[in-house]
């Protein structure tokens, strides 16, 4: 039987980075299982975003128990993982469609003693990553159900049978979902096999985060059990 719990990162893109600690102790007091961290070098995506050094600043303000989860839309993720891990990241998740050996620096990112995840984006085939999950070389998949690159983009509703596709490979490996997450999108997601919703603008905007937060969780589990 299928375990995986339901969990919420909710993505500090969509935060107000003028407050941005007081925004991460909303989500995290709201309920939040952890934080979502997007990371963008203006090559591999159009737009540029944080780096290191925020994420050591949000290890240093929040704690050492809080979730960061880190997603690197980089184009030579090899290069810059060992950055994040030392800023305090948990999770380091890489596109499979990046530059360099993408095997070697998930195995890199797990010698450290750090969940290793692989991304792929809407248009990039399940099979593209099939080899890394049956062989259980990730910790982790997410599945992009936007462009990757900008926030408040709308669901790619296509993108579902792929997470249905890779949940019969991996019964218990966490799958999220991040894009258009909202709380039409999220148990869709879930009822496809997604464990995991990395929500921004829907909870972020929410005039009751702790609320928004609850409500998403309640029907994620609800569809998620449905499809064990």
């Amino acid at each position: 039987m299928n375990t995986t719990p339901i969990l919420i990162y909710p993505s500090i893109l969509a935060a107000d980075m003028a407050n941005l600690e007081r925004d991460c102790r909303r989500a995290l007091d709201g309920g939040a299982d952890g934080l979502h961290v997007d990371i963008m070098d203006g090559h591999f995506v159009p737009n540029l975003s944080m780096g290191p050094a925020v994420v050591a600043a949000l290890r240093q303000a929040l704690g050492s128990d809080v979730e960061l989860h880190v997603h690197l839309m980089i184009t030579d993720p090899g290069r810059y993982a060992p950055a994040f891990i030392k800023a305090g990241a948990n999770t380091v998740l890489i596109h499979i469609e990046a530059d360099g050996d993408i095997p070697a620096t998930l195995q890199a990112i797990r010698d450290q003693g750090i969940r290793a995840g692989i991304t792929v984006n809407p248009e990039t085939p399940a099979a593209s990553i099939q080899d890394l999950v049956t062989a259980n070389a990730v910790d982790e998949v997410l599945c992009m159900t936007v462009h990757p690159g900008f926030g408040g983009q709308s669901f790619i509703e296509s993108v579902l049978p792929k997470m249905k596709e890779i949940r019969s490979w991996a019964p218990q490996l966490p799958i999220s979902v991040d894009g258009g997450i909202d709380q039409e999108s999220a148990p869709r997601s879930a009822g496809a096999g997604a464990n995991v919703l990395l929500a921004g603008t829907s909870l972020f905007a929410a005039p009751d985060m702790t609320a928004a937060i609850s409500t998403m969780r309640a029907a994620c589990n609800a569809a998620y059990s449905s499809n064990l």
